[in-house]
C-alpha cells in the first residue's frame, strides 16, 4: 500500500491540536475522569507504524488519560500484524482487536478487493486469541457465490467470541456501484437466517442485528452509540454526540427536571451533534458541521438505534432525558406493532422482536412518520 509520508505527518499533527482542544473544552463536564472506552477505527488505523501508533497513544494519555477504563479497541487488517506485533499493541494499551477478516473464502476475498487469503485470515484471528485479546471478527454475507455456512463454521470455530455480520451495500458511485454488482435480496434474507442459526449454535448469540457475542463478549463501545450516550471522536469525518453548553455536566439520565421545561415552551436541548469535514477540510482546521439535538431528535434517533439491540430502549431514561412521554406519545403505533408481533414492551424496554428485527426499518419509520 502507497503511504504518502507528509499526509501522515500532517494527520497526527492536527489529531494531536483536535484531542487537546476537544479535551479543554469537554474534560470536567460529561467526561470529567477520563473515557469508559477508545476506538481506533475507520480507515483501518493498524497501517499506521508502531511509532505513529504509539504517538497516537501519547496524544490520548496526556489529554483523555490512557488506555480506557473499561475497553481499548483497535481496528485491524490481517496482514499488518503478527505474533510480535500483537505484544507491541498490547504494551500500548490495546486489550481488544476488531479484525476486518470479511470471509474465509479466497473468491470472495478477492471479489471484495482484499489482499489477504482467507487462511492468512484465520491465522491472524487465531494469533489475537494467542496473545489474549479480546477479539471481535468481521464478515460480509449476501454475496452471489459465497458459501456462507463456511464462512460461519471457519470463523466460528476458532472460538472468536465476537463476530459482526454484515450484508454487502451498493453504495452510489462506487467501484461496485460502477461495475453494475447488484444485491441478490433473496441470498441476503437467506444468510440473515442461516448466520443467527449457525452462530447460536456455537454460543454466539445475537444481541444487535449485526453483532453476535458469546455471554459477557459484547462490545461495550457500540452500545454507547445505540443507546444514546454521549461520545467524542477524532479525525476527518468524524461524528460526536455531545452536551450542548446548556446542560454540561448534568449527564444522560439524570432527573426529569434537568431537561424538562418547568414552564411551558420548548423544552431544552439534549446536546449536539458535531461532524468533521472530509480531511482536506479537516487538515486546513474547517469548523465542524453543528447540529442541535432536541428532545424529538433524541427520542427518533434513540429507537432508530436502540431498536436494533436485543435489550431494546430503556423507556424511563429516555424519558427523563428528553422530557418526553414516550409510551404516551407513540401508545397508538406501539399497540398495533405489539399486536402484530413487531415489539414487545418488558418494563422498563421497549424492543423489536426476532420477527420484528426482520421489519426494522419499516417499524422506525413508521415512528418518524408518526412524529
Amino acid at each position: 500500500m502507497h503511504r504518502n509520508e507528509a499526509l501522515v505527518a500532517a494527520y497526527l499533527d492536527r489529531l494531536d491540536e483536535e484531542a487537546t482542544a476537544l479535551h479543554r473544552e469537554f474534560s470536567g463536564h460529561e467526561f470529567p475522569s477520563g473515557l469508559d472506552t477508545v476506538y481506533f477505527g475507520g480507515g483501518t488505523p493498524s497501517h499506521l507504524s508502531d511509532k505513529e501508533l504509539a504517538r497516537v497513544v501519547t496524544t490520548l494519555e496526556k489529554t483523555w488519560g490512557w488506555p480506557a477504563r473499561e475497553e481499548t479497541t483497535l481496528e485491524a487488517d490481517p496482514l499488518t500484524f503478527d505474533r510480535a506485533r500483537l505484544q507491541t499493541f498490547k504494551a500500548l494499551g490495546f486489550n481488544r482487536l476488531s479484525i476486518g477478516l470479511q470471509s474465509t473464502q479466497d473468491g470472495v476475498l478477492s471479489f471484495l478487493g482484499r489482499l489477504h487469503s482467507g487462511k492468512q485470515g484465520l491465522e491472524a484471528v487465531e494469533m489475537a486469541l494467542d496473545a489474549g485479546f479480546e477479539v471481535s471478527a468481521d464478515l460480509i454475507t449476501g454475496i452471489r457465490g459465497q458459501v456462507t455456512e463456511q464462512d460461519l463454521n471457519a470463523l466460528a470455530g476458532t472460538g472468536v467470541p465476537h463476530i459482526s455480520v454484515y450484508n454487502l451495500t451498493i453504495e452510489p458511485y462506487t467501484p461496485f456501484a460502477r461495475r453494475g454488482v447488484k444485491v441478490d435480496e433473496d441470498k441476503e434474507a437467506d444468510d440473515y437466517d442461516l448466520t443467527n442459526e449457525i452462530l447460536n449454535s456455537y454460543g454466539l448469540n445475537r444481541y444487535e442485528v449485526s453483532s453476535h457475542a458469546k455471554r459477557g463478549h459484547e462490545s461495550k463501545h457500540n452500545q454507547v452509540y445505540w443507546h444514546g450516550d454521549y461520545f467524542l471522536a477524532l479525525g476527518p469525518s468524524a461524528a460526536s454526540f455531545l452536551p450542548s453548553a446548556g446542560i454540561r455536566g448534568q449527564g444522560l439520565g439524570a432527573s426529569s427536571s434537568t431537561f424538562c421545561s418547568p414552564t411551558p415552551g420548548p423544552r431544552p436541548l439534549v446536546g449536539e451533534r458535531r461532524t468533521n469535514g472530509p480531511i482536506k477540510a479537516w487538515l486546513e482546521h474547517s469548523s465542524p458541521e453543528i447540529l442541535p439535538v432536541s428532545p424529538d431528535d433524541y427520542v427518533l434517533d434513540l429507537l432508530m438505534t436502540g431498536l436494533r439491540t436485543r435489550r431494546g430502549v430503556h423507556v424511563e431514561r429516555a424519558e427523563r432525558t428528553s422530557g418526553i412521554q414516550l409510551l404516551e406519545r407513540f401508545a397508538l403505533l406501539i399497540e398495533r406493532y405489539k399486536a402484530e408481533g413487531l415489539l414487545e414492551l418488558t418494563p422498563p424496554y421497549l424492543r423489536a422482536t426476532e420477527k420484528g428485527l426482520l421489519h426494522l426499518n419499516t417499524i422506525v419509520q413508521g415512528f418518524f412518520d408518526f412524529s
